[in-house]
């Protein structure tokens, strides 16, 4: 049985804060800090800190884990090269762990596709991602982590927001005669949830530095 923790969380009446929320709340995991528009609440030391808000608060959330000095899992999408920056530098005070997506099942599309990409050269390849109305970045974070495979070829995203979508990704691959679809949908926010439970309890005991959900699933 996991080891009970007190957690901060930034962002924490959003969609994705919510559902974090109900989450570790069932696993008896205690809420001792949360940041959001309406302000702060601290009742505890929190042992670590989840960001699920905005980029647009980036700055101030930076601020907020250093005076906390826990470990930080960032679940904020649309983040700038430049803040990506700013978390590695951050990362050499805390443990910081970072992904634009924090599917178990998007990491084994990005292996899939990485495959495929070795093994189908020369085929055409398109990336489609389809998120909630809501959603202001586009094309999503996880679309990007999925260009960076091909690196070295121009590769089209084409992306829709409609709806309540929580998440649809698919990698097409086509040749003359045939092609390859690897898709993922995410069914509920949830997943995303469980991911970053997965992430706090890799990260909480965790030294220094700068980690993926790559990291967290590959050594769990």
């Amino acid at each position: 049985m996991n080891k009970i923790f007190n957690y901060g969380l930034i962002g924490y009446s959003g969609r994705l804060g919510s559902e974090v929320k109900n989450l570790f709340n069932e696993k008896g995991h205690q809420l001792v800090f949360t940041s959001d528009l309406d302000g702060e609440k601290e009742t505890g030391k929190a042992q670590v800190v989840i960001d699920c808000s905005l980029p647009e608060a980036f700055e101030n959330n930076v601020k907020i884990v250093k005076r906390l000095n826990a470990p930080l899992i960032i679940a904020v999408t649309g983040l700038s090269e430049n803040q990506i920056n700013t978390l590695k530098k951050l990362a050499g005070k805390v443990p910081v762990v970072q992904s634009f997506n924090f599917s178990i099942g998007i990491q084994i599309l990005l292996k899939l596709t990485e495959t495929a990409s070795k093994l189908l050269d020369g085929w055409d390849v398109e990336i489609t991602e389809t998120h909630h109305r809501m959603k202001k970045d586009k094309p999503s974070g996880t679309a990007k982590m999925i260009k960076e495979i091909f690196s070295d070829k121009n590769v089209n995203v084409s992306s829709r927001r409609v709806g309540g979508v929580p998440g649809d990704h698919s990698v097409i691959f086509g040749g003359m005669g045939e092609t390859l679809e690897i898709t993922h949908h995410a069914i509920s926010r949830r997943t995303f949830a469980e991911g970053i439970l997965k992430s706090a309890e890799f990260v909480i005991n965790k030294q220094n530095g700068f980690y993926s959900f790559k990291d967290v699933v590959l050594n769990n």
